[in-house]
């Protein structure tokens, strides 16, 4: 196992912390089924965790708070998206955020049009989100990644750079983002999902990096330079 979690005192009951073999210089933090993980190096001195911890979980919050769209929202987004890059031929009948996508980024329903964006994406900059909500659009009209796919995808001006994030917080996570999904069957069986995208340039860490100094209060000795990372 590249991940073990840490026993801390104190934490809120939705808050895990887990140590990384994988990870030497950073910390991150992301959502997962309604927790609250955090991932550190794996020498980071117990001291120094708590720290980590208080300042993520409160920027994660304060980012989620600000950037958080409703369904209706994305729904008027996914229009604006057809319109101005598939000729607005791609109408679903409705998006929305779920909570048991933890291996693909979004997915849809050809049959009835749905499309769901993970609740992981929320933390996530507009362009990132767009760029999944436009994959999952395009499937409403191409269901593979073949070259129709990608001719449409072709539009969309930050293509290259959302497909680095995301494939930098596969790396970051060690989540293997891109094997199927495994939740419950009525998010999927017969949809396309975002998370496998062919052709995505290779784990860009550097990219997706929010780079900060570290607490004040929290020691340097385990992590220097100090990196939060927010996924």
């Amino acid at each position: 196992m590249s991940q073990t979690v840490v026993d801390l005192p104190g934490l809120p009951p939705d808050v895990e912390v887990r140590r990384s073999s994988r990870r030497r210089r950073s910390v991150t933090a992301f959502r997962e089924g309604g927790r609250t993980i955090v991932v550190v190096p794996h020498r980071m001195a117990r001291a120094d965790i708590k720290p980590y911890v208080d300042e993520l979980v409160a920027r994660l919050e304060a980012r989620e708070r600000r950037g958080r769209r409703s369904d209706e929202q994305l729904l008027a987004r996914a229009g604006q998206l057809s319109r101005r890059h598939l000729q607005g031929r791609a109408v679903p009948s409705s998006v929305r955020w779920v909570g048991n996508q933890r291996r693909r980024w979004g997915s849809c329903t050809l049959l009835d049009g749905t499309i769901r964006l993970s609740d992981r994406l929320q933390a996530m900059p507009d362009h990132v989100v767009d760029y999944v909500l436009l994959h999952e659009l395009v499937h409403l009209l191409v269901p593979g990644h073949g070259a129709d796919f990608e001719a449409w995808m072709q539009g969309y001006p930050r293509l290259l750079e959302a497909r680095a994030f995301l494939a930098g917080v596969d790396h970051a996570t060690g989540h293997g983002l891109d094997q199927p999904d495994d939740a419950e069957g009525n998010e999927g069986d017969d949809e396309s999902g975002a998370d496998a995208v062919p052709g995505s340039p290779p784990p860009v860490p550097s990219d997706v990096d929010l780079r900060t100094p570290p607490p004040a209060r929290a020691s340097r000795r385990a992590v220097d330079p100090g990196t939060l990372e927010l996924f």
